[in-house]
């Protein structure tokens, strides 16, 4: 059998695992799982579960999100059939599972390209929904994931050892000083001409907050992988980030942070007036 018909026949076996429930979502049982990717006892597969899981929670994913520990029957012989314990993955739960089995195996190598091209259908579909949304949306959009990668981005300095309110002010500052050019916090609210209780973030257009959402994650990223430890040097990670990704404007001929323009309403607005209509939407239903 050609190299090709063994993809394909991969290909199909993947899919024929593929469950989908009530709400039209896709995922697949573990225990099936290891039988496709020839795991010869389902023991054996157990601690690929677990660096999948461990990679997960790297990536900055909630495990719970694409990993769930349930129940399933089985056939014992005879007809007969009994519940055992199983595992529901997500498309990327099995992408994950995949990158950490045996690339040498056939099976494996064309199961991490199955679920990589899934995954990235998904993501293409994604930013087609994306592209689609007006100005408004997407400030909205990525306010809100930044907010998410925020969080995630103070447990990482906190684990790198920022632990106060100040600390974490200063390590942020390092991060805005590298993306905007050497301001600061404090002097992009003025440029801005921000009120004191107004947050910057929320006065962004679009291409402004996708810069600094990637800032936030690689980051996160770069405290994690290269293990950083004490502020100083979680302050230098930040702002060598924030220059790196501003080289990257400056390379791709774009325009600086700083001189971008400060939408006419602010995220709370945006917020506002969808609530608004959503309440109209209700109300006239």
């Amino acid at each position: 059998m050609t190299t090709k018909h063994i993809a394909e026949q991969h290909h199909a076996t993947f899919e024929s695992i593929r469950h989908l429930d009530d709400d039209g979502n896709e995922y697949w049982h573990a225990r099936q799982l290891a039988v496709v990717l020839e795991y010869s006892q389902y023991r054996h597969f157990l601690p690929v579960l677990e660096r999948a899981k461990e990679a997960c929670r790297n990536s900055g994913q909630d495990v719970a999100d694409h990993i769930e520990d349930v129940l399933t029957m089985v056939e014992i012989g005879s007809g007969a059939k009994r519940e055992v314990a199983d595992v529901r993955l997500s498309r990327y739960a099995c992408y994950l599972v995949v990158q950490n089995g045996d690339p040498s195996k056939p099976v494996i190598a064309n199961g991490q390209t199955y679920f990589a091209m899934q995954t990235r259908r998904q993501e293409l579909a994604d930013d087609e929904q994306f592209a689609r949304l007006s100005e408004d949306e997407k400030r909205l959009a990525i306010r809100n994931e930044l907010a998410l990668h925020n969080k995630h981005l103070a447990a990482a300095a906190k684990d790198a050892g920022v632990e106060t309110s100040l600390d974490y002010a200063i390590f942020q500052d390092h991060g805005y000083r590298g993306l905007y050019g050497g301001l600061a916090a404090k002097d992009i609210h003025a440029r801005k001409g921000l009120k004191k209780s107004q947050k910057i973030l929320d006065h962004m257009g679009s291409t402004e907050l996708a810069a600094n959402l990637f800032r936030a994650t690689q980051t996160e990223e770069k405290l994690k992988r290269d293990q950083v430890k004490g502020k100083r040097q979680a302050n230098q990670t930040h702002l060598e980030v924030g220059k790196k990704v501003r080289q990257t404007i400056k390379d791709l001929g774009g325009t600086m942070p700083e001189s971008l323009p400060t939408p006419g309403k602010s995220i709370k607005q945006i917020e506002s007036a969808r609530k608004k209509l959503i309440k109209s939407d209700d109300t006239n239903e």
